[in-house]
């Protein structure tokens, strides 16, 4: 049975350090990919933009940098947890958001409920869940390209 959870959230996109604007953002888990979260991003003018990344990475970086590679997340004051910073990169090519670290660990906390952490691999039938979860990524890459 697939269970999911979704929330949506308000992020800053940080375009420069004098420009900044809020848009919606989409996370959401889905016990059949159960190391994952989905983060759908609503920027004017363009259509959503999704990233898959591991939901653990996420937790972690909400209290401490960390990440390689095209995504990183940290808190965004080296003494504060208020909010968490969240660097998407492709290439040359990158873009910086800010959250509120309380809305993205009362998401995270919901996925926790559905797939406790550590728990991931006893669902049943994993490796089906894995083919399909692969099979959406290579399908949504086709069509973004």
């Amino acid at each position: 049975m697939r269970e999911s959870v979704q929330a949506e959230v308000m992020m800053s996109f940080l375009v420069s350090e004098e420009l900044s604007f809020r848009i919606p953002v989409e996370l959401s888990y889905e016990s059949c990919d159960p190391y994952a979260v989905r983060l759908t991003f609503h920027l004017p003018g363009d259509a959503p933009v999704t990233w898959a990344f591991g939901r653990e990475l996420l937790i972690d970086g909400v209290c401490r940098p960390c990440g390689e590679g095209d995504v990183r997340v940290s808190p965004a004051e080296p003494d504060s947890l208020a909010e968490v910073l969240i660097r998407l990169q492709v290439g040359r090519d990158q873009a910086l958001f800010r959250a509120s670290t309380a809305s993205l660990i009362a998401f995270l906390d919901r996925t926790d409920k559905l797939v406790p952490l550590g728990q991931e691999g006893s669902l049943a039938d994993f490796d089906a869940h894995l083919d399909e979860a692969l099979d959406r990524i290579l399908a949504e890459e086709q069509s973004a390209g």
